[in-house]
């Protein structure tokens, strides 16, 4: 009787335990997702070494004045447009006009001087040799005044082409002198970038190459045009400088960084459309189309140039990956290829 009791209790409880833990429902299926894939593809590439560099205005100036003076006016602000010729410093050089008047003045004495001698040569009342000194004197005055007239237009500091004001360097009221700067003025119209490239890449360019150019404020690839390359490495970094012109471009500024790509090897490749690659927390994934299914893959990238990344581990050639409505898929999730 005692053991019927047990078993009844050992039932009871076992009963129980179960109802504690029912079984887990069915996952929900998944919707169809409409997708475009494309097949990966072994493709040859140009590999290339990246080097820093940055941009700078192609025709740019550091003005100064010629002669010393105070700074009389300055008309002219940081990012202001100007014109060739317009005036961007007045000093304030009273005693070089003094000096154009006093040379004006013995300009004219020389000349009553030389009309004088003039008449009496005629009536053979003065030597010819005593007539020429006259003569060479008023050459002379005639030369002080055009110094002198040339020492007063440099008083005046005056745009040598189109472009604005990139910097200030003194203010009203400061003493310019030879020497020091006072603006310094750029075209914003065209741009070159310069880079130091290593001695060991130099040779791979040549004047006139057409190469490629990321500058990431741009927002994309340029390609610029070698135009100048320096004979001689900087014996410090032990590079070679080399410049490109670039096309016009409205995002570019003096002073941005830039890389500039030096061509290599060519080398094979596993490229595919930068819309492939999903980009989730720290990972990089695709979606290969597999009987039907977006099986999820983790890949490691490459480069990444003109809308197409290089994969370097993750997928074979020959499989299809979602390029298109990738973003959206979760692994084993059914698709249908549009």
């Amino acid at each position: 009787m005692a053991a019927a009791a047990l078993a009844g209790i050992l039932l009871l409880s076992a009963g129980c335990h179960r109802a504690q833990h029912p079984t887990p429902a069915a996952r929900p299926a998944l919707p169809t997702a409409t997708v475009r894939t494309e097949a990966v593809g072994s493709q040859s590439q140009v590999a290339s070494a990246e080097v820093a560099g940055t941009v700078r205005a192609k025709l740019r100036a550091t003005l100064e004045a010629k002669v010393s003076g105070r700074i009389e006016k300055l008309p002219v602000a940081l990012g202001q447009t100007v014109k060739a010729g317009d005036l961007l410093v007045q000093l304030d050089v009273r005693e070089v006009q003094a000096r154009l008047d006093q040379a004006v003045a013995l300009r004219r004495q020389a000349e009553r001087e030389l009309q004088r001698f003039t008449a009496l040569l005629k009536q053979e009342a003065v030597t010819q040799a005593e007539f020429d000194a006259v003569e060479a004197r008023s050459r002379v005055a005639d030369a002080s005044v055009a110094e002198a007239e040339t020492m007063l237009d440099y008083a005046k500091v005056v745009a040598p082409f189109n472009g604005i004001i990139t910097r200030k360097l003194t203010d009203v009221g400061d003493l310019a002198s030879p020497g020091r700067p006072l603006v310094e003025i750029e075209d914003p119209t065209v741009f070159r970038i310069e880079a130091d490239v290593p001695e060991a890449l130099v040779r791979r360019v040549k004047l006139g190459d057409r190469l490629r150019v990321n500058i990431p404020t741009v927002g994309r690839e340029l390609e610029g045009g070698v135009a100048e390359l320096a004979p001689v490495a900087d014996p410090a970094s032990r590079t070679f400088r080399v410049t490109l012109d670039l096309p016009p471009t409205a995002e570019l500024r003096t002073g941005q960084f830039g890389r500039v790509a030096v061509p290599l090897d060519q080398t094979e490749a596993l490229r595919v459309p930068a819309t492939a690659v999903v980009q989730r927390g720290q990972m990089e994934l695709v979606f290969v189309a597999t009987n039907g299914l977006a099986q999820m893959r983790l890949v490691k990238t490459g480069k990444r140039s003109n809308g197409v990344v290089e994969l370097l581990s993750g997928v074979v050639p020959g499989e299809s990956v979602v390029v298109e409505g990738a973003g959206t898929l979760v692994d084993q999730q059914p698709i249908q290829v549009k």
